[in-house]
């Protein structure tokens, strides 16, 4: 899986998945969903069912991109 850009942050939706996310932070997949199961993802996460989504505004936050 290749690393996010900070130009390739500029183009997402205001929400993403937690694949997209992990992405962005540098995290693999597996680790990614351990974290959010645990509560542990470094930032807020809104859970739909199964699906797992991240705010990009906090996402950016996150990684000091305004």
């Amino acid at each position: 899986m290749q690393t996010m850009q900070h130009k390739d942050l500029d183009t997402l939706p205001t929400v993403v998945s937690i694949m997209t996310a992990a992405r962005a932070l540098g995290l693999s997949r597996t680790y990614a969903y351990e974290l959010a199961k645990r509560g542990d993802f470094p930032c807020r996460i809104i859970r739909v069912g199964t699906t797992y989504r991240v705010p990009t505004a906090e996402l950016r936050k996150l990684l000091g991109v305004t």
